[in-house]
């Protein structure tokens, strides 16, 4: 079994966040990530620690909140009109499972409450509805933000050489299967819909389920999980429980097995010297969380450069009119 250590996936993409930073830093404007705590889950924490260790290695401001459950929708909606904030990402479980009087549970409701343009997470409606829809553009040209371990899964799995270069983009997974064991909508079921928008066939695992993903296309499987797990070149585990273990025996040489989940998921031990295995996604879930801010950022800077071009050409505009008049006036 080859280990593979997220540090190493993630640093090339540290390395470009610094050098975007360093010269943003130069013009006065440096990206600030603000991010809310409204539970006491040492893991939301520690990932705060995270993510407030990471930013300030790698030049993003960073703004811990700590608000009380109930503050936290209006703090939020104060933070989307605060031109200093870049990005805004939420430190959850805030209120788990308990049902909105929006429909659905709260936590999903309060996702909502980020604006589009802020959302360093990719988790609010309208992102996770770009990403399912394979809308990677948006009208304004920016890459649409995309939710950080889901796509630090992908980008972990490219580094491996799963994904053909010489392929068009959408399809450089083309003959390739891969396994989710998860199905949440903040890992599983997204990461699911990633890989099928790239060409994998997906075979999405559940509790008492399995489904298999192709673009666009979500259907009962055909095979047990054993059968899925034994044709696929990629297993992602992502089972919150210390006592699920997937048998080591289903997974085939040359697999590339990452664990997204905060336990151990399979005992690497007992894989096959051939099979590539990533126990942890976490540095390169908080690379991609910068690299959503920068994105958000640079959208921001654009749309204001845009407004700014807009009001001196309405002052052109105006100023031409009254010499217009002017002239008109003098020819009478």
């Amino acid at each position: 079994m080859v280990r593979v250590k997220a540090a190493d996936v993630a640093s090339p993409f540290r390395d470009e966040i610094k050098d975007r930073t360093s010269a943003l830093a130069k013009k006065n404007q440096r990206p600030k990530l603000c991010g809310f705590l409204a539970n006491s889950d040492d893991a939301a924490r520690k990932y705060a620690d995270w993510t407030r260790r990471a930013c300030e290695a790698d030049g993003i401001e960073y703004e811990l909140r700590e608000v009380a459950p109930v503050e936290l929708e209006a703090a939020l909606l104060s933070a989307n009109e605060e031109d200093a904030v870049s990005g805004i990402i939420v430190y959850y479980p805030v209120f788990g499972a308990r049902p909105s009087f929006f429909g659905n549970t709260v936590d999903e409701h309060l996702r909502d409450c980020i604006a589009p343009e802020k959302d360093a997470e990719g988790l609010c409606t309208a992102s996770r509805t770009a990403m399912y829809r394979n809308v990677r553009v948006t009208r304004d040209g920016a890459k649409h933000i995309l939710p950080c371990t889901p796509l630090a899964v992908v980008k972990t799995v490219d580094r491996l050489g799963l994904y053909d270069r010489d392929l068009p983009v959408g399809d450089q997974l083309r003959g390739v299967t891969a396994t989710v064991v998860n199905r949440s909508e903040v890992v599983g079921r997204p990461l699911a819909a990633l890989l099928a928008n790239d060409g994998a066939e997906v075979y999405s695992v559940d509790i008492d389920s399995i489904y298999v993903m192709r673009r666009g296309i979500m259907a009962e499987a055909a095979h047990s999980v054993e059968e899925a797990v034994r044709r696929s070149d990629i297993v992602v585990l992502g089972v919150p429980s210390p006592n699920y273990k997937m048998n080591p025996e289903w997974i085939k040489d040359g697999a590339v097995v990452v664990n997204v989940a905060s336990h151990k998921n399979v005992d690497e031990a007992a894989l096959d010297p051939s099979v590539k295995y990533v126990p942890l996604v976490g540095k390169v879930t908080v690379a991609m969380l910068e690299r959503n801010v920068l994105r958000l950022h640079d959208a921001q800077l654009d749309k204001r450069r845009r407004e700014k071009a807009l009001e001196a050409a309405k002052y052109v505009g105006a100023a031409a009119a009254v010499l217009l008049v002017g002239f008109l006036a003098l020819r009478r």
